[in-house]
């Protein structure tokens, strides 16, 4: 079963009941249960091993010690809950949504925040999401923007702008991964960063999904059950299911504002967030990098998530100073811990059963299936790129992750290409990453997607229904414009073809939407 058609079940059938039932544990937990059981031949008591064993190795791999990137991350979710829970009990989310009120007048421009500051964060996706959902959601409940459209925006600004960043963790990771194919495959014509920079307008994708993320927000363009839960918000003050669990949870009501809360109560916290978990990252890329340090060596060598633990600890311990100074706080700094603590167990809890997925997935090998079909496949070479976006989006989709997808289907696309054109290597190259981060936006188990949900407050399974539409309506935008620059291999045609397409489609949506 294992690197074969079969290996596609758990992903699957976890996809299937994320969708038909929206009940997110019973979905990865099945499919699990199911993907162990895969792996072990169906062996009761070699699959619950098995089972154990991926638990176990979230926090320790032996032979390899402790799993310190995935407890370093575990930490800074649980420390942001705690400097969330902390700026709300200072007053400071308060005093933020008083700001907002007088200078942001309209849902639109409350939109237009996230928007912006999704792509001005542009270090690492983790990072934006979680910084842009503190920052954004005070603004955004306060003009009753559902937290399944904040997720929405974050989520579609994250990834499309890191990825075609050059100064960030994941453009950092590409140029390095481009730099090693070359070297295998003897490709001259490029060296690294400049190939890195000359595929960012091939990658359709992103600018197709940032594209739209500008005309959702003015156009208050609401598709599928987005329109639902906007017109909720917007009617009955409700930006989030009350029956169902939010991802971060909401500590208005559990931790009481202190009324002498001032902007700077948020603000200094946040900026410190974000100005010691850049410096971390450099410093960390810093200590790693042999020979010349540049700016892309830094952060190709950074140490992501060790740096997001050490801002997150120290803005939580400026986030306390605050509080401190504060005359006659109404509940103790242990109480806003556990509050704090206790927001992030969903969002803990769904991590760990996609990291655990995720692994199994891995394990049956399901990408080393799709990349062999594309080695085999026989097709016109000048549709390799729309193949290979294709491919790319699925993997990422069945597996969570596109970084994996990067690893994977990368080298497959520059030796598939350069063995037909070499012309064809950087094309190929941005296809993949394109269809990576559209499989990642669907995928209930990407990291990216919880936190996106996570840093917007929003239920994970809404998140993931709202935005499918928007990410397919990209995606085949970007299939079409991949399929014109095919005919007529010129990138500002094809690209300025993907975004008019990608209008087009959403008023056709629309259109179709309000006559049903």
């Amino acid at each position: 079963m294992i690197g074969t058609a079969y290996s596609l079940i758990p992903a699957l059938l976890m996809l299937v009941l994320v969708i038909v039932t929206r009940k997110i544990y019973l979905s990865l937990g099945l499919g699990i249960v199911v993907g162990a059981a895969m792996l072990q031949n169906f062996n009761p008591i070699n699959t619950l091993g098995q089972i154990w064993t991926v638990f176990r190795d979230i926090f320790y791999i032996p032979g390899e010690g402790i799993n310190r990137g995935s407890l370093f991350l575990l930490a800074f979710l649980i420390l942001l809950g705690i400097l969330t829970a902390a700026m709300t009990a200072s007053g400071g989310s308060l005093a933020f949504g008083k700001w907002a009120a007088t200078h942001v007048k309209s849902r639109r421009g409350a939109q237009l925040v996230p928007v912006f500051l999704g792509l001005l964060i542009f270090i690492d996706d983790y990072f934006n999401a979680l910084a842009v959902g503190q920052v954004a959601r005070p603004l955004t409940d306060q003009q009753r923007v559902s937290r399944a459209k904040l997720a929405y925006i974050i989520d579609s600004t994250s990834a499309p702008i890191t990825v075609i960043s050059p100064i960030s963790s994941w453009g950092a990771y590409i140029i390095g991964v481009i730099g090693a194919i070359f070297a295998t495959n003897q490709i001259v014509n490029y060296q690294p960063l400049e190939a890195f920079i000359r595929m960012i307008p091939l990658n359709f994708y992103a600018f197709s999904s940032i594209f739209l993320v500008f005309v959702v927000a003015l156009f208050n363009l609401n598709l599928g059950a987005m329109k639902k839960h906007e017109e909720r918000a917007e009617k009955e003050a409700l930006v989030y299911d009350p029956d169902k669990e939010s991802m971060g949870g909401d500590l208005t009501e559990s931790l009481p504002a202190h009324k002498d809360g001032q902007l700077y109560h948020l603000l200094v916290p946040i900026l410190t967030l974000i100005v010691a978990t850049i410096i971390a990252m450099l410093w960390t890329g810093y200590l790693e990098t042999e020979g010349a340090v540049t700016i892309f060596s830094m952060f190709a060598n950074t140490d992501v998530n060790f740096s997001l633990f050490l801002g997150g600890l120290i803005a939580v311990m400026v986030a306390f100073l605050l509080f401190n100074k504060q005359a006659q706080p109404k509940v103790s700094m242990l109480t806003i811990a556990s509050k704090g603590f206790q927001s992030m167990l969903p969002a803990l809890l769904i991590l760990f059963l996609a990291w655990m997925i995720g692994d199994i997935i891995g394990a049956l090998d399901t990408g080393g299936f799709l990349a062999l079909l594309v080695e085999q496949a026989a097709f016109n070479p000048n549709y390799l790129p729309l193949v290979l976006f294709v491919v790319a989006g699925f993997m990422a989709l069945a597996t969570g992750t596109s970084w994996g997808t990067f690893g994977i289907m990368l080298p497959i696309a520059a030796q598939a290409a350069f063995a037909i054109d070499v012309t064809l290597v950087l094309p190929a190259m941005s296809a993949v990453l394109a269809g990576s981060v559209f499989g990642d936006h669907c995928s209930p188990i990407s990291d990216t997607t919880i936190l996106s949900s996570t840093g917007a407050g929003a239920n994970h399974i809404d998140h993931v229904i709202t935005q499918l539409p928007y990410a397919f309506i990209c995606a085949i935008a970007s299939m079409l414009g991949y399929f014109v620059y095919a005919l007529f291999p010129v990138t500002i045609v094809a690209l300025a073809v993907t975004l008019v397409l990608t209008i087009a489609i959403s008023l056709m949506g629309l259109l179709i939407k309000n006559k049903l």
